[in-house]
């Protein structure tokens, strides 16, 4: 991921679209990140799936998930 400046994307936007054609642009502010430059198809598939968290959890995959036994017993130091 490439990172360019506020000042250098407002001079030169064209470069910065060139960049973020082959991957994402970090945009900073003062030293911190504040934005990210991205091609349009990048942002779509990244937003394409909309389920919520019920339909995430609430998927049928075949996984078996055998949890551990946690010992959840408190220890108390002698004093």
């Amino acid at each position: 991921m490439s990172t360019i400046t506020s000042r250098s994307f407002n001079q030169d936007v064209s470069a910065a679209k060139r960049a973020a054609a082959t991957e994402p642009v970090i945009i900073t502010d003062r030293g911190r990140p504040s934005h990210v430059l991205m091609t349009i198809e990048d942002y779509r598939r990244l937003t394409a799936d909309q389920r919520s968290i019920v339909e995430w959890l609430s998927v049928d995959d075949d996984i078996d998930v055998v949890p551990e036994r946690v010992d959840l017993r408190l220890s108390i130091p002698d004093l």
